[in-house]
């Protein structure tokens, strides 16, 4: 079937067709759906059911002759046969018939010239709100004549048969990029639709398009300068980007073309464990109504919410447009980024506060997206733990990560100016447990200084087993503190940490190794006695 014979079928057929419904109206559907309820504060609060995050083992990608000898196939990116996915594709279509179907149009990338237009079909009035907040919207004139070139066909209740369907179980997530299709089945998490867009783009943007597709939060100075920050959970990524002397150009996923960078989303998908108005007061406030909460629950007796209640998940989340938070970029489009900044919570208290990269070290810094767990979080962990995801999103990567990482050398190249620092939110003066987290004080000093240019022109040292180029000084932050091995008060047990962690990232490179260059291989950590 051909997209438009697709979109006709699901639209013949259903009980009732609800086309691009205002934040109220669907709000109103989803109540009277029996989907969620209201908040104090006027924000839809719903339950996903049982998938309260996303399945990586149940997402599929369509092997054909477009994506054989050019998808990263592994555990990654699990081969789906074309024939069975037509099938699958067609079960779905006849479940919609004489069913309540909820459409939007919407579209990804904030830069017109890689503008991606999207057509999402939901069986509820909730997932079509999320994607109406996390999406781009289209004005009114522009949906007069609005075209898809892809479809998101989302059915939470259709459960799959895992023998004859040839999933992994009832639940799944299906990209077709031949015939420009997610299909998604059994998981009414909303953010399976938002991270199955953004594994459309890193595949098209670098591969069709020449843009590097970037896991990322991104701002914009009152100078104009671009920064652009990349970090896992926990290393400060959000709140180290939320700078009120700068404008927000997005949170999470960015664009970087010849001449800007660029927000793929219209909203924010906020996770909202324990958040407070005085911790988080952007998100905080942003929660009203229209936006969505997900999972959450209220402290008895009341409509407000408690945010430190997990008794469905850890991974309570908040949905809301970009335009309720202050301080935004509009449109979401910045310059050639001028800093770049790698953020990592380092809990082995090895890696300095502030370095500063060459471009090997950036690619193969990039490739590691390292930051590790600290002891007590999961049970049976008594010391810190390694987590690497390449290029700090490794789960949504349909090209090896050397792809990405020969765009981002390939920029820093073009663009000499660029600097490109890596950032320790974590341990100083030992690992956790011993030493001490870095004041969110400090990294802001310094995160200032390099924005300002104030880390230029200082004198620098280099890590003995890293090489990172770490300054000697820096405005407001203690010159002791910018040395790790200063820190510690055992040098001997600092040199065998920071070998034992340099033997960490060469072991999990050996996985990327054979698609990298030379210079990135070169960039690998020298591990010695003697730091």
């Amino acid at each position: 079937m051909t997209t438009n014979s697709i979109i006709e079928n699901i639209l013949s057929n259903a009980g009732e067709v609800h086309t691009n419904l205002t934040p109220a109206q669907l709000v109103q559907h989803a109540i009277k759906n029996g989907e969620g309820v209201l908040t104090d504060t006027g924000a839809l609060m719903a339950d996903t059911g049982e998938f309260t995050g996303r399945s990586p083992k149940d997402k599929f990608c369509v092997a054909d002759a477009k994506t054989e000898n050019t998808v990263w196939w592994g555990d990654v990116n699990q081969k789906f046969e074309p024939a069975k996915f037509e099938k699958l594709l067609d079960k779905v279509i006849q479940y919609f018939k004489g069913k309540k179907v909820y459409t939007r149009d919407v579209y990804a990338c904030a830069d017109p010239r890689y503008r991606l237009n999207i057509r999402v079909f939901t069986e509820s009035a909730y997932n079509n709100l999320f994607c109406n907040n996390l999406f781009l919207r289209p004005t009114a004139d522009e949906l007069k004549n609005f075209a898809p070139e892809w479809l998101i066909i989302n059915a939470p209740n259709f459960r799959a048969n895992a023998a004859e369907d040839g999933t992994r179980q009832h639940n799944f997530t299906m990209v077709d990029f031949s015939r420009k299709i997610i299909l998604i089945g059994g998981s009414a998490y909303t953010g399976e639709m938002k991270k199955g867009i953004f594994t459309v783009l890193n595949y098209i943007l670098p591969e069709e398009k020449g843009v590097l597709s970037m896991h990322c939060s991104a701002n914009i100075g009152k100078k104009g300068d671009t920064a652009v920050f990349f970090g896992l959970s926990g290393t400060g990524k959000t709140t180290l980007s939320a700078d009120p002397d700068r404008m927000l150009i997005g949170d999470d996923e960015h664009g970087w073309a010849d001449d800007s960078v660029f927000n793929f989303e219209g909203g924010c998908y906020a996770k909202c464990v324990d958040l407070t108005q005085e911790k988080e007061p952007q998100i905080f406030n942003a929660i009203r109504f229209g936006s969505l909460l997900e999972n959450t629950r209220f402290y008895p007796n009341t409509t407000t919410v408690d945010y430190s209640n997990i008794s469905v998940t850890e991974n309570t989340r908040a949905a809301y447009p970009i335009t309720l938070i202050d301080n935004i970029a509009v449109p979401s489009i910045g310059k050639t980024p001028e800093n770049i900044f790698f953020l990592t919570a380092d809990a082995f208290g090895v890696l300095p506060p502030i370095s500063k990269l060459n471009v090997g070290q950036a690619m193969y810094s990039f490739i590691s997206g390292y930051t590790a767990k600290v002891a007590g979080t999961e049970a049976g962990v008594t010391e810190p733990q390694a987590t690497f995801s390449a290029c700090f999103g490794r789960v949504f990567l349909p090209l090896h990560p050397g792809k990405y990482a020969k765009m981002l050398g390939e920029k820093l190249k073009a663009n000499p100016n660029i600097n490109v620092w890596l950032v320790n939110t974590g341990w100083t003066g030992g690992p956790y447990g011993v030493g001490s987290r870095m004041k969110l004080s400090y990294t802001r000093a310094m995160i200032t200084a390099a924005l300002n240019g104030e880390l230029n022109n200082v004198n620098y040292e280099n890590h003995a087993v890293f090489g990172y180029a770490m300054p000697t000084s820096c405005p407001n932050v203690p010159s002791e503190l910018l040395n790790p091995r200063n820190t510690w008060s055992d040098k001997a047990a600092y040199d065998m940490q920071a070998n034992k962690l340099a033997n960490m990232f060469v072991k999990n490179f050996e996985q990327y190794a054979s698609g990298v260059d030379k210079e990135t291989i070169d960039a690998a950590p020298k591990a010695t006695q003697n730091a």
